[in-house]
């Protein structure tokens, strides 16, 4: 049976593992895929169009967060960024779910926008505030000063834990990813998801008892 497409926001605060369970995610299932965002910033080294981000101009930028183009928006080091509406769509359409890795501000966005119906929310916690700064310092990616403010902002991150639809404690990473598929697992049965329901119902209904 056809079912709707779901649009799946992933949050945390740094260093929380958003990150690497989005991409378990998506070798558990490779029909998901994530949403490529749209920015008004020049292409780094290596960086594809439509790949890595959709790169528009500012004005085209407006344009789409003018006429509801856009899911979420976000002025970020003086450069825009944004989910595109069409494709997530589509996908939704097509019965295949997209994943977005956005702040709890995006998530409000995304919730509030024409497709939020189809949401499922989902924050991820640290288990304490040491083992999240921990986990920063091991990446080996930021220097002191950054991870200070990194750890500074994951408490106004956290403060919005309660906006979600589900809260997983990743103190273990298989434990929290089988936590995880089984969350979309459930979601993509519930009735309302199924379009092909009621006619399959009803044939059922309708057919001869042995």
């Amino acid at each position: 049976m056809d079912r709707t497409g779901l649009l799946i926001i992933l949050s945390s605060p740094s260093g929380a593992g958003k990150s690497t369970l989005a991409r378990r995610l998506i070798d558990w299932d490779p029909t998901l895929s994530f949403s490529v965002s749209a920015t008004t910033r020049s292409p780094r080294p290596g960086e594809m169009d439509g790949q890595h981000y959709h790169f528009i101009a500012r004005d085209e930028f407006a344009r789409m967060v003018a006429s509801g183009d856009m899911l979420e928006h976000a002025e970020v080091f003086g450069n825009l960024y944004g989910s595109p509406r069409a494709p997530v769509e589509a996908a939704m359409q097509a019965g295949r779910d997209t994943i977005f890795d956005v702040d709890w501000q995006g998530g409000q966005q995304i919730r509030a926008s024409a497709l939020g119906g189809q949401v499922v929310s989902i924050f991820i916690l640290p288990p304490s505030l040491p083992e999240l700064e921990r986990r920063l310092i091991s990446r080996g990616q930021d220097a002191p000063e950054v991870i200070a403010g990194r750890m500074e902002k994951s408490r106004g991150e956290i403060s919005h834990w309660a906006e979600y639809d589900y809260v997983l404690v990743n103190d273990d990473l298989d434990a929290t990813f089988e936590r995880l598929t089984a969350i979309l697992t459930a979601e993509r049965l519930r009735r309302d998801r199924q379009k092909g329901l009621g006619g399959f119902v009803k044939r059922l209904m309708e057919e001869d008892s042995a």
